[in-house]
Formats: C-alpha cells, structure tokens, sequence
C-alpha cells in the first residue's frame, strides 16, 4: 500500500518533467526558426541589394558602351579630318612655293607700270611699292595678307583711272624746277597750273615730258581743280588729248 501511493505519487513528476523538457524543446526549435527566418531575411535583403547594384552595373555598361560606340565614330571623323588638314598643309606649301614668286613679280611688274605711266603722285606710289618690298620680308606676316597687300596695290593703281584728283606737287618745265598745282584727270590728262594761272600746262605722253598750253586750257583748268577741290559742282570742262597721229 505503501509502495502503491509512492509509485503514484511519482508519476507527477515525471509527466511535469517531460512537458518542461517539450517545452524547451520547442522554443528552442522556435528560436532556431526565429534565427533560421532572419538568417534567410538577411541573406534576401543582401541578395536583392546585390542583385539591385549588378542591375545598376549592367546600365552603366550599356551606357558605357554607347557612348564608347559614339566616341568611336567621333575618333574616326576626327581622323578623316585629320587627314584633309594634312593635305590642306601640304597643298598650302605647294601654293606658297609658287605664289611667293608669283608676288614679286607682280611687285616688279607695278614698279615698272608706275615708271612708264603718267607721273602723277609719284612719291606715294613708290613709297607703296617700298612698304611691299618691306613687307615680302617679313616673317610675322602670313603669305595671306602680303598677297591681299599686294592686290590692293593694284587695285589702288586701278582705282586712280577712274578718279579725279587735285594735289600740289613738284614739276620741271623746260629745264626749270616750279611748284605748282596739278590735276590728274583719270589716265587721260595730267594738268598742271600755276598758282597764280599764269601758266598751264600738261604731260606729253609721247614726248614724256611736262609742256606749257595755250591760254584756251587755263580756265577750264582752274575749273577743273576747284570741281576736283568741292569748290565748284561738278560739270565738264576741257583737257589736252592727243588725237591718234596729231597733236593736242
């Protein structure tokens, strides 16, 4: 009997044993999956992270790609313009090895026309054919402007054929030396007065030589400079022309 209540006693013990060490078992199974699912969370979250930045990767690759595509193209055309410059140069070199000559003899071949045209404004011409000679030597000056230099030259003398032009100048008449008013009427007639128009006179293109004219040329000659003067409006008067085969 005594054993019996002992033995009944006991079980008790035993069931509220078995239910702790179940308990425990179980929490701890829960507390492994609790660390299990953060374990997994945490493996996600670092997976999504990685896998966000390999996307992030692969756009900058294709925009890398692009734009190297871009440079390519940009490196090619860059190399075919190159390549026309560096022909450009080399015909420039050839152009300048001919052109430079080409502009002394047109320099020479000015000098020669202000020698055998009339002699009017003389000093001037000369003097600008002096600064070309100057500036053909010149080293800082590109071929460029010393051939736009020397074109203009030329336009300048072209430009007095069409001009009418007063100035005071320097003249020998029958071997004396005077100063006097002259008229340069274009290319057909350089006059010259005195300044008290006591004496006309004109360059003899054939004879090259300065010769006095009849007293029928010195009012239209005194016209003829106040007009060129814009002191007289403009209107036509006489000058000294050779006629083919005759005299003035």
């Amino acid at each position: 009997m005594v054993a019996s209540v002992l033995g009944l006693m006991a079980m008790p013990l035993v069931a509220d044993t078995t239910l702790d060490d179940v308990y425990a078992v179980a929490e701890a199974i829960n507390n492994d999956a609790r660390a299990s699912q953060a374990k997994i969370t945490e493996d996600v979250d670092a997976t999504n992270e990685l896998l966000n930045d390999y996307k992030a990767v692969l756009k900058i690759n294709d925009g890398l790609r692009v734009y190297n595509r871009q440079l390519e193209r940009q490196i090619a055309n860059q190399e075919r313009q190159i390549a026309t410059l560096n022909k450009s140069i080399d015909d420039v070199t050839v152009i300048q090895r001919q052109i430079v000559p080409l502009m002394w003899r047109m320099i020479d071949g000015l000098e020669q026309f202000v020698d055998l045209d009339m002699p009017f404004l003389l000093e001037e011409r000369r003097d600008r054919i002096d600064r070309l000679r100057d500036l053909m030597e010149r080293a800082d000056v590109a071929v460029s402007e010393q051939f736009s230099q020397v074109l203009r030259a030329y336009q300048i003398e072209n430009e007095y054929g069409r001009t009418l032009t007063p100035y005071t100048g320097e003249i020998s008449v029958d071997g004396q030396t005077r100063i006097v008013d002259i008229l340069q009427v274009g290319r057909v007639a350089l006059i010259y007065q005195t300044t008290d128009a006591s004496e006309t006179g004109f360059w003899n293109k054939k004879s090259r030589q300065w010769e006095v004219l009849g007293d029928e040329f010195t009012t239209p000659t005194r016209n003829g400079l106040k007009m060129a003067r814009k002191q007289l409006t403009s209107g036509l008067f006489v000058v000294p022309v050779h006629a083919p085969g005759g005299s003035s």
